[in-house]
């Protein structure tokens, strides 16, 4: 007898751009799909409208957190106008996700022989879970739809998690969107998985708990070789065009030991000046790539354990499970390398910065506190980071201001005094 599996699994999506691409597929308003045969578009009419949305994914979301962009748009006019973005902007860029998209499915043979009618029972089923166990309100549901034209079927159901929440700064409610309010954490996914199935059993589906982190369904071994192969292959050239950039940078620093500089100003070669320019920009390049290589190596591991799982059932996995240990030990072991080689970057570029601060004029100043600015905005530096380039400098005001650094920070100026700049380097 085969066992059939529910499953359920959630993707956050980050960018409005993301929450677009996500809506066009789901509403299925491409002309053709010919990058998943799976999908047969003469059968899309047979889709089924759970929370219909007649308007683009974009401009429902703009609808629904028309209150947040109320409040959003009140903020700026009271803040600084090199501080000052639009909404899109602002929900672009949060560490917040803008949405989030939960997929509800069943190995393929569960649905045979089930009409339509039966598919929808099972879709309410699932959105009574959404409703009920997880706590999200109707109201908080951009679209729901199961789509009935691919080879099984499946629910897809996109959330805007807005909430009101205390606001200990301002002391008052404030709108923000926030994931972790409904799901906190692994742990928490996880018994939200066991509720999801004790609700179908409890309407009588005889499913089995889904494999804890798989999504055995959807993935293509050999489509997945693709993706990690080809994002090896784009760590490698980073890596590389990297190397290149900081031994450029290295001989250009050497050369520039004898150009003479004194305590009010700093002056470099103009390929000094472009080798640590290139060095930021490759640099920056990994760090893009950061993301996208922990979730494929999240997705591994993930997918190594699926198949252990199904390796007792059916013993002709146990070659492709081998390799998949050992891809994701190699993974593993160039992301933590990768790691240790930005964090080295990173502390020779604050290196970096402090000095133009404390020896370059004010033209060099105000050029590396801006680009400085630039790390923070994108999530490069944190408060500590700021603190250490900016301490006793010039621009400590400015940039201790722009990272809203609090005043228990501060105080740690005066024991700073007597201590060696640990940030001091020589050019």
């Amino acid at each position: 007898m085969n066992l059939n599996y529910c499953i359920f699994r959630t993707e956050p999506i980050f960018t409005t751009s993301a929450l677009a691409q996500i809506g066009a597929h789901n509403k299925r308003e491409k002309k053709a799909y010919k990058s998943n045969p799976d999908i047969d578009i003469s059968r899309s009419k047979d889709n089924i409208e759970i929370v219909p949305l007649t308007d683009k994914y974009v401009k429902g979301f703009y609808e629904l957190t028309k209150e947040y962009k109320k409040q959003h748009d009140e903020k700026m006019k009271t803040e600084r106008p090199d501080r000052q973005r639009t909404y899109k902007e602002m929900v672009d860029k949060s560490k917040n996700c803008v949405a989030d998209e939960m997929i509800f499915t069943a190995t393929h043979d569960f649905f045979n022989d089930m009409d339509e009618e039966e598919i929808k029972e099972w879709a309410d089923t699932c959105m009574e879970f959404v409703y009920e166990d997880i706590g999200y309100s109707k109201e908080q549901v951009l679209h729901a739809t199961v789509h009935m034209d691919e080879k099984t079927p499946h629910l897809h159901c996109v959330v805007v998690p807005l909430v009101k929440k205390f606001d200990k700064r301002s002391n008052m409610e404030k709108w923000t969107i926030s994931k972790k309010y409904y799901m906190k954490d692994k742990l928490y996914l996880s018994e939200l998985q066991d509720k999801y199935h004790e609700r179908l059993i409890s309407k009588g589906y005889e499913l089995e708990r889904g494999i804890k982190g798989s999504d055995v369904e959807h993935i293509n071994i050999k489509d997945y070789k693709k993706i990690t192969r080809k994002l090896e292959q784009n760590l490698i050239v980073r890596n590389d065009k990297l190397d290149q950039a900081m031994e450029t940078f290295d001989n250009n620093m050497k050369k520039s030991k004898t150009i003479p500089f004194d305590k009010k100003h700093v002056v470099l070669e103009k390929d000094t000046l472009n080798s640590m320019n290139k060095v930021i920009d490759e640099t920056k390049k990994i760090m893009e790539l950061q993301p996208k290589l922990e979730q494929t190596f999240d997705e591994l591991k993930n997918y190594t354990k699926s198949y252990n799982t199904l390796n007792n059932q059916n013993k002709k996995y146990e070659r492709e499970i081998d390799m998949l240990r050992y891809r994701e030990y190699q993974l593993e072991k160039e992301n933590k390398r990768l790691q240790d080689y930005l964090k080295a970057i990173l502390e020779a570029i604050k290196k970096f910065f402090r000095k133009m601060l404390k020896l370059g004029n004010e033209k060099t100043k105000e050029a590396t506190a801006s680009e400085i600015k630039a790390f923070y905005d994108n999530k490069k530096f944190d408060k500590d980071d700021i603190y250490d380039v900016s301490v006793k400098t010039t621009k400590e005001e400015e940039l201790f201001d722009y990272a809203d650094i609090p005043d228990y920070y501060k105080t740690k100026n005066k024991n700073y005094e007597n201590k060696k700049d640990s940030f001091d380097i020589s050019l």
